[in-house]
């Protein structure tokens, strides 16, 4: 499937603050929208994901999977400040002819739900089926279903969490301290902050991953007769790089702060309460070794969302269970959706 685009010709409004003088969205689209609109399903992507959904969530865009474009219509939009399509500081300030970069200005969680509320109207797409999204995604998924009310009938909320809490935005803070430390971030260009961002993807892993992962897949061969070169070490060294070539780390700097600021309950009413409002039938799964955003933070969602069903997949890969789980995750939502 290939990128479309939509062009939104009107100011945007930022939650902090000032405006965008128009959006630009990317989104991919799989299967047919069926004639009484009834079969789509809306997927949220994660932090350096993007809209091309069979890309990055391996064996989910499937016959018989959770994501069949065979029954669904399945619709993903990249996210507000990424790279990969939808406006961010890599695109053209219009006001100014160039490039946003590092003057890109502040968005939020909130920010994104809107624009995906925009695409969904130009499609025409009045309800949704079912809303989904893991880590930052499951963040979208709550902020669209508290902004607009029955737009989506059933939610899946996986691996995240109804707030960042100060452990994740530690993480954060640390991984754009180390973009800050390249000596290029702040320069207009592409590829400014690259090898700082490098570093923030090599401490970001760790808390994706977590001891029982590394252990149990970067153990060495002939451990015993090496000084040095060891594996575990190779693969902090790759991944980063990987993310270097293929990602901004000017986007990286404003959606990690995206990420701190998310909180359905600003401006709203306590947390509790707030949660007491989702009249949407709810569907939240956790990691069981995901220390990023960890059972207890879906617990509060399990107890708090009136009507909430809740799931934990037994796995050693942490957060990006996620992603590496498939097939229990697909088995726990196919009998979510099959239980309407």
């Amino acid at each position: 499937m290939e990128v479309q685009i939509y062009h939104y010709h009107n100011e945007f409004p930022l939650e902090g603050g000032g405006a965008l003088p128009g959006l630009t969205i990317a989104y991919h689209t799989y299967g047919a929208l069926s004639p009484a609109g009834d079969n789509v399903i809306w997927v949220c992507h994660a932090l350096t994901a993007n809209s091309d959904v069979e890309q990055w969530w391996p064996r989910t865009v499937e016959e018989g999977k959770f994501l069949d474009p065979g029954r669904h219509f399945i619709v993903c939009a990249n996210i507000l400040g990424s790279h990969y399509g939808t406006t961010g500081p890599l695109s053209i300030n219009p006001l100014t002819g160039a490039p946003w970069y590092g003057s890109f200005p502040e968005i939020t969680v909130r920010d994104m739900a809107r624009c995906h509320k925009l695409l969904a109207d130009h499609l025409g797409i009045r309800q949704v089926q079912l809303l989904i999204g893991s880590s930052i995604g499951g963040f979208q998924c709550l902020e669209m279903e508290l902004l607009h009310p029955g737009f989506a009938r059933d939610i899946a909320l996986i691996a995240t969490s109804a707030r960042t809490q100060p452990w994740a935005i530690a993480l954060n803070e640390s991984q754009r301290a180390a973009i800050e430390l390249d000596p290029t971030f702040g320069d207009n260009h592409p590829l400014a902050g690259g090898n700082g961002m490098a570093v923030a993807r090599s401490i970001a892993l760790l808390s994706y991953r977590g001891q029982q992962a590394y252990d149990k897949t970067q153990q060495d061969d002939q451990r015993a007769t090496k000084l040095s070169h060891y594996r575990a070490a190779g693969y902090q060294r790759y991944q980063g790089e990987k993310l270097r070539t293929r990602f901004n780390a000017y986007s990286y700097h404003r959606l990690t702060r995206a990420i701190d600021s998310h909180d359905i309950s600003r401006g709203r009413a306590p947390l509790e309460q707030v949660l007491a409002g989702i009249a949407a039938r709810c569907l939240v799964v956790c990691i069981s070794s995901d220390i990023l955003f960890p059972v207890a933070d879906h617990q509060v969602m399990r107890r708090h969302i009136p009507r909430a069903e809740y799931a934990v997949i037994d796995s050693d890969f942490a957060h990006d269970g996620f992603l590496i789980e498939h097939e229990k995750l697909n088995h726990i939502i196919l009998n979510f959706l099959a239980n309407e």
